[in-house]
């Protein structure tokens, strides 16, 4: 539509829709605006011919509503016909982009004969367009003239090239043609001023906007306007349309989860965010009876995110004035370059001690005094420069806190929307899990979960079924890395624990029957996924009773898989009993399937309303916030070429 808009606002194109409306003869013509829905005009009465349309039947500025039925036109006519009357060009007038003013007055009058009166058109409401929201009259100079400097505001939107993406990880460049796609298909009406500022609907969406932080979300890269703003210049105006709807656009995307590619953290992250469309962002919120209450429905819904947000505001409300956070970037190890390391010598009172030219460099002697300071406050003492060592050694403890809130309220913003009303819940930093009813937690039991170097996944799916008494099929990493060296120095290693051996397509297929020694122990959840990761029994009960359990290849061992089968069974303690002592793999399928969520909290409300800080095994925290402070957002030019870390 945008194409055919750009033709007709052409002087040809207007003379074609002209020439078309005069020679298609009575009942033939059809004029309609966006909420016509392509409905013909009824031609007069009369069998008169069609009159004859003059120059002076375009001096009034165009109508953007107005649309012809192009449907069976011969184009090469249309191209034809478009040539001007010579009377027209006796007195040429130039048509620029937005040129809306009158034709020459020295063109000639129209016929006697007055034409006939149009028929009224009926509004008809379009799907998907938004409603209470009034687009130009006919001849509304003011209306003309904004939409005509919206369409210069957002063609200058596309075509910038900022050096900072507002979306993170998601592509800017697609939703500005998004917003640009957007108001062609209103043609240029503004939805957030009118023709002397804001409208309410405006000064909704602005206040939203101004308190993004409050859902830890960044629009640094938008100067917003006030909200007493009040002008009547249409340059102005379109400005100020551009700039809150391509905000409004960066609002519900980083709050749907457009700054982190969750994948790009890790393999073993595969949890994925719903990001909402852009187009759908703009039209739902355009549309919404309360814009800024829609603006805040695309953060996440759950009492976990929310519980965070207001935990957030309870710690900003204490400490009003920010500590000075450390500048943010890659972590630094030795033999590194970067500004950060003179005020990492000053710190440890290093700077005296070098050559000026040197300053920048992250030596060996920064690196020892970073590892002594690592080591008194309970860290990797590796020696290099994290955001968690950075912070502690410039940062407040409660911004300390702040960083892990907001790099929590962010891994929220990967959940579905919906979680179900029954769920499972794995927090794998807190190893534990849960099993809720909506927002009530009904069972929870300590977990074992994977070692740093074969993490436990972070996703989701759906537990369908249980198997009873299970064979443990080694996977091949196992059956290499481990069993394989034992075999060399005693062939009879995986015999005399009672492994099954055999060879499949010249393939070591080694198999662990059910029994008390199971490595799975006498239940196993299954969910079928990508990672071949399940919950299980183990015949280790003792691990539980660890403060640390980070002892898996990956799976989740949970310590009382009875009671949480007869929750997920609906079945009792006997018909447990009874398929464990068969001896047997039996399967079980669940009434229905029950979602599990295998989730990265380190921060979070416990039911007393308490905020509880975990340790964060696997340095997620860190990677978050690093995306999350990197230049505020990622680099355009990065888009692309961000790294992975593979686990």
């Amino acid at each position: 539509m945008s194409v055919f808009v750009k033709w007709l606002r052409t002087g040809a194109g207007w003379i074609v829709l002209a020439v078309l409306a005069a020679t298609a003869g009575p009942g033939r013509a059809l004029i309609m605006t966006p909420t016509d829905s392509g409905r013909p005009v009824t031609a007069p009465a009369d069998d008169s011919k069609p009159r004859k349309v003059s120059p002076h039947d375009f001096s009034s500025p165009p109508d953007y509503r107005v649309m012809a039925d192009l449907t069976g036109v011969d184009v090469t006519a249309a191209k034809t016909l478009a040539s001007p009357p010579k009377a027209v060009a006796e007195t040429p007038r130039t048509d620029t982009r937005f040129d809306f003013k009158p034709a020459d007055a020295s063109a000639p009058e129209p016929p006697a004969t007055p034409p006939a009166p149009p028929v009224a058109a009926q509004p008809v409401e379009t799907p998907g367009a938004p409603t209470n929201l009034a687009t130009p009259e006919p001849g509304a100079a003011e209306s003309s003239e904004i939409a005509g400097a919206l369409d210069g505001a957002l063609a200058s939107l596309v075509a910038l090239s900022p050096t900072v993406n507002p979306l993170g990880a998601g592509d800017w460049r697609a939703a500005r043609a998004a917003i640009y796609d957007f108001y062609t298909d209103r043609l240029f009406a503004p939805v957030w001023v009118d023709g002397q500022g804001l409208t309410p609907r405006g000064r909704a969406v602005l206040a939203r906007l101004a308190r993004a932080d409050e859902d830890g979300l960044d629009l640094a890269a938008f100067t917003l306007p006030d909200p007493t703003f009040a002008d009547t210049r249409p340059e102005r105006l379109a400005q100020v349309e551009t700039t809150i709807s391509a905000a409004l656009v960066a609002y519900a995307l980083q709050a749907s989860g457009s700054r982190i590619a969750p994948a790009k953290l890790s393999n073993f992250v595969t949890a994925s965010p719903a990001v909402v469309d852009p187009a759908k962002a703009l039209s739902e919120t355009a549309r919404a009876a309360d814009p800024g209450e829609a603006l805040t429905g695309y953060n996440p819904s759950q009492k976990g995110y929310q519980d965070l947000r207001d935990e957030l505001a309870r710690l900003r409300a204490i400490s009003p004035v920010a500590a000075p956070r450390p500048l943010a970037g890659p972590t630094l190890r030795i033999g590194m370059a970067d500004s950060r390391v003179p005020l990492i010598r000053a710190r440890f009172g290093l700077g005296a001690q070098v050559d000026p030219s040197s300053a920048r460099l992250y030596d060996a002697r920064v690196a020892s005094a970073v590892a002594a300071f690592q080591k008194s406050k309970g860290l990797a003492a590796d020696g290099a420069l994290t955001t968690a060592t950075s912070e502690a050694l410039f940062g407040s403890p409660n911004s300390r806190r702040e960083a892990a809130i907001l790099a929590n309220m962010e891994m929220w913003r990967w959940q579905p929307g919906e979680m179900g009303q029954a769920h499972i819940e794995i927090n794998v930093p807190d190893y534990t899990l849960h099993v809720m009813d909506g927002d009530d937690e009904v069972l929870r039991a300590r977990v074992i979960v994977g070692k740093p170097d074969t993490p436990t996944p972070i996703f989701s799916n759906e537990v369908k079924y249980i198997l009873v008494n299970p064979i443990w099929r080694v996977p091949d990493s196992i059956i290499k890395k481990e069993m394989l060296p034992k075999l060399a120095s005693d062939p009879r290693y995986l015999a005399r624990r009672g492994f099954q051996v055999s060879y499949v397509g010249g393939r070591l297929v080694v198999n662990q029957p059910p029994g008390e020694g199971n490595a799975l122990g006498r239940i196993l959840f299954m969910f079928p996924n990508e990672h071949s990761v399940y919950l299980h029994d183990t015949p280790l009960k003792s691990l539980f009773q660890s403060a640390a359990r980070m002892m898996s290849h990956g799976c989740v061992r949970v310590e009382n898989p009875r009671i949480l089968a007869q929750l997920l069974l609906e079945q009792s303690p006997e018909a447990i009993g009874k398929g464990i002592d068969l001896g047997r793999t039996n399967r079980r399928s669940l009434p229905a399937p029950v979602p599990i969520f295998i989730v990265y909290q380190t921060a979070y409300v416990e039911s007393d309303a308490s905020i509880r800080f975990s340790s964060d095994p696997y340095e997620r925290d860190d990677e978050i916030w690093q995306h999350l402070t990197r230049s505020q957002q990622l680099p355009l030019a990065q888009d692309a070429t961000v790294g992975q870390r593979k686990g």
